[in-house]
């Protein structure tokens, strides 16, 4: 049996981990692993912190999809990786490295998953959260304001000036290659359950 890749991807706060880990605690802890697009962020260590917050997390040129692309391979192929963490206060990579061992199934979860073609070729499985743009946008300025240090303002021009114009342009026509859309409202048990059940055909029953 080969190892399942799933693709979560959605809007900035669409409930993308939220799925991510209610598919994650329907399986035994060693058979799912969730792969965070956000980590793979590149490292701004060469420039200054004013050049830093200036950069477009929306754009998908802000990710190493090189690297995100061959460590799913490793990981698909059942070999271990150490992959970066971004440290989103310092606005770059983090000085450590986070081992990670292969399992049945893998879960890529981030905003852009869905739009760089060598690594939707890599999925078994194509999901897109849908989420109606007032309550991201609420979720983004509690998460941003509790765990990521930004002000309010500082979220709010954040999403006005790069977030919002990279959903129009890059995440929601990714909506296109996904094989399934979820409406996201809280507790969508049935298209979870759905998910579920479709994920556990390919990675532990079909042959």
């Amino acid at each position: 049996m080969k190892n399942v890749l799933i693709g979560i991807a959605g809007g900035t706060a669409s409930g993308k981990t939220t799925i991510a880990r209610a598919i994650e605690v329907a399986f035994s802890e060693d058979e799912v692993v969730i792969v965070r697009m956000d980590n793979y962020y590149k490292s701004q260590d060469h420039l200054s912190m004013d050049d830093r917050v200036k950069t477009d997390y929306d754009h998908p040129d802000a990710f190493d999809m090189d690297l995100l692309r061959e460590q799913l391979q490793d990981l698909i192929d059942n070999k271990s990786i150490e992959h970066p963490i971004y440290d989103f206060t310092i606005h770059t990579r983090s000085s450590k490295k986070q081992k990670m061992n292969p399992c049945q199934v893998i879960i890529l979860e981030g905003i852009l998953v869905l739009t760089e073609p060598k690594i939707v070729d890599l999925m078994d499985i194509k999901v897109f959260v849908d989420t109606e743009a007032d309550l991201r946008f609420i979720r983004r300025l509690l998460r941003d304001t509790t765990e990521r240090e930004r002000s309010i303002h500082q979220s709010i021009a954040q999403y006005l000036d790069t977030a919002k114009p990279g959903h129009d342009q890059f995440v929601e026509p990714s909506k296109k290659r996904a094989d399934i859309i979820v409406p996201y409202v809280e507790h969508n048990t049935v298209a979870v359950k759905m998910l579920i059940d479709q994920i556990s055909y390919l990675a532990f029953v079909k042959k």
